[in-house]
């Protein structure tokens, strides 16, 4: 009796949250919804316009700060090591590293959005 109403109340709460998802969107739709891309381009317009470069330097930025910082993940994992002193040693100076490059960034007005 236990299982079936598990699956009574399972298949009750998926069919309800399947209802919902399809119901929910169609309440607020909008011209940029409902455009191919909702990413503000034109999709008939011309496919020459200029990029931004600051886009891509942001972008980039965010990926290299990113990949830093998966780097130090696995720091509690090393910190039961054998060789506490140098494991503290290296995080420090990624963590340094790290720094100095959003200081360095932050200078030359990498950050800064608005040309």
């Amino acid at each position: 009796m236990n299982m079936i109403i598990t699956l009574l109340t399972n298949t009750l709460l998926a069919t309800l949250l399947i209802i919902i998802a399809l119901w929910l969107p169609q309440m607020n739709s909008y011209a940029e919804k409902a455009s191919p891309y909702e990413c503000g381009f034109d999709p008939l317009g011309s496919a020459r316009l200029p990029f931004s470069m600051k886009f891509f330097l942001v972008a980039i930025t965010f990926l290299l700060f990113d990949l830093e910082i998966a780097l130090l993940l696995p720091l509690p994992w090393a910190s039961q090591t054998d060789n506490l002193k140098t494991m503290l040693l290296m995080a420090l100076a990624l963590i340094l590293l790290l720094a100095a490059s959003l200081a360095y960034e932050w200078s030359q007005k990498g950050l800064e959005w608005s040309e």
